[in-house]
């Protein structure tokens, strides 16, 4: 585990229903090498998608659970944070956002702007996360990428900008037209694994040089160096991506992607770009509540020396007990260490600590802050922030929306009732947006949640 905060990149890769979110985190975890083969999201070769691990998952093909998985590119580490795009599922998404230090918003070229990317984005707005898009299935019919990025800007108010435009569409969607750098790139192989790069075709140049104008335009707010560059036509590649860069973490900034992750084409420029854009977590602000001092702010800092301060912000029951997710946002935790739950006031000692594959992991040490681990056997509920002694810090609470359904369940028999009460009571801990009462008229049991999708499951 190479411990160098400046290389490290927290994203969530969130998305509309069906727009190839699961695909696409598939390809990336192809691409640097975590996984061998690719397999599709409903499993045709009767395996399913690495990031969908419930079995429930892969019978319906959506991502429930935002599993935490790591990988590398370009000596970069990057945690993915699979987040759900159902409605249903809002809790998780921002739970999963709390932790994030940016996001990849995925669209579908022909589906566009939908209901829940207008959603998920009032989240992101809400914690502040810079974020680039992506948009995907470029292969389709009726694929339009550039009526998406005015929808991104007509309807959610993003300053969207153009890094990318595609060469062919549809059927014919060849590769890609990078503007920055002004080539096309070709994903050649099988499996897309090739990259050729090549001048940009003469009948796209006139629109890729006119895209690149309205990109430096637009970069150009945010770097006089660069603005002096464009008047003397003398703009550098360096120059136009950090000036993209700075507008990027102040979300004043959306630069688009394209690409179709299902004929895997334009997954790597993405990973670049998620490199070359995307904060690390040293620039990104925490703040926690001083519980000492009547809950005043703080910012906290990711020096490794300063006191402890993580999130619990995931559970999971695997097969040794119970998984917690965990996020370090100050100092580090080690095996061994003793640390305290700020909602409960018990010390507690950590044991084991794991880095997170989807759904394997491999055994670590200690987790420095700006990463993504999770714990076993540690007693605590979604949301608890664990600090070190002598500090008395939280996380800010999250904001939990209300159940917007309910249902009456009545168990079978005696027995079911004992098992019925024990999953109620996980479900509760695990997800605050599900609560169960019983009903005083009818003495029935009410359980409600945030949809049918959400109560099904």
């Amino acid at each position: 585990m190479k411990n160098d905060i400046l290389k490290v990149r927290n994203i969530g890769i969130s998305a509309h229903i069906d727009s190839g979110k699961t695909t696409l985190t598939e390809r990336i975890l192809y691409y640097t090498k975590r996984i061998h083969t690719i397999h599709d999201v409903k499993g045709k070769d009767g395996v399913g998608a690495t990031m969908d691990s419930m079995e429930l998952e892969k019978e319906r093909g959506i991502t429930i659970t935002s599993a935490a998985t790591f990988c590398e590119w370009q000596n970069h580490e990057i945690n993915i944070i699979d987040t759900p795009g159902h409605v249903d599922f809002t809790i998780e998404v921002e739970r999963s956002l709390r932790v994030l230090d940016s996001a990849v918003l995925v669209l579908c070229s022909v589906g566009g702007v939908q209901s829940q990317s207008i959603t998920v984005d009032q989240q992101m707005k809400r914690y502040k996360v810079p974020c680039i898009a992506f948009v995907n299935k470029c292969d389709r019919s009726g694929a339009n990428p550039f009526r998406v990025i005015r929808q991104l800007k007509e309807k959610l108010g993003h300053n969207a900008v153009t890094m990318q435009i595609p060469i062919g569409l549809e059927a014919d969607f060849e590769g890609v037209a990078d503007i920055v750098a002004m080539k096309a790139v070709y994903f050649d192989g099988e499996k897309g694994d090739d990259i050729r790069v090549e001048d940009i075709p003469e009948s796209i140049l006139p629109e890729a040089l006119e895209k690149r104008e309205e990109l430096i335009d637009a970069a150009s707010m945010f770097s006089d160096e660069l603005m002096e560059a464009a008047l003397e036509d003398s703009v550098t590649e360096e120059m136009l991506m950090s000036a993209i860069r700075k507008g990027t973490l102040t979300r004043a900034l959306t630069p688009v992607f394209i690409g179709s992750a299902y004929k895997n084409k334009g997954v790597q420029p993405l990973l670049d770009g998620i490199t070359n854009l995307m904060p690390c977590p040293s620039e990104v602000e925490n703040r926690a509540l001083d519980l000492d001092n009547n809950e005043s702010e703080l910012i906290l800092s990711s020096e490794p020396k300063k006191p402890t301060v993580a999130l619990a912000f995931k559970l999971e029951d695997g097969q040794y007990g119970q998984l917690t997710y965990i996020r370090v946002y100050q100092g580090n935790l080690a095996k061994g260490d003793t640390v305290i739950n700020v909602r409960t006031g018990k010390k507690v000692k950590i044991g084991r600590l794991v880095r997170m594959h989807a759904n394997q992991m491999e055994d670590i040490g200690k987790i420095p802050s700006g990463y993504i681990g999770a714990l076993f056997g540690v007693d605590c509920a979604s949301g608890d922030t664990f600090v070190a002694p002598g500090i008395r810090l939280t996380m800010t609470s999250m904001y939990v929306p209300e159940p917007v359904i309910s249902l009456a369940i009545v168990p079978k028999d005696n027995k079911a009732e004992i098992s019925m009460s024990r999953a109620l009571n996980r479900f509760c801990k695990e997800d605050p947006t599900f609560k169960v009462f019983v009903s005083g008229e009818t003495g029935d049991t009410i359980i409600s949640g945030m949809g049918e999708l959400h109560l099904e499951v």
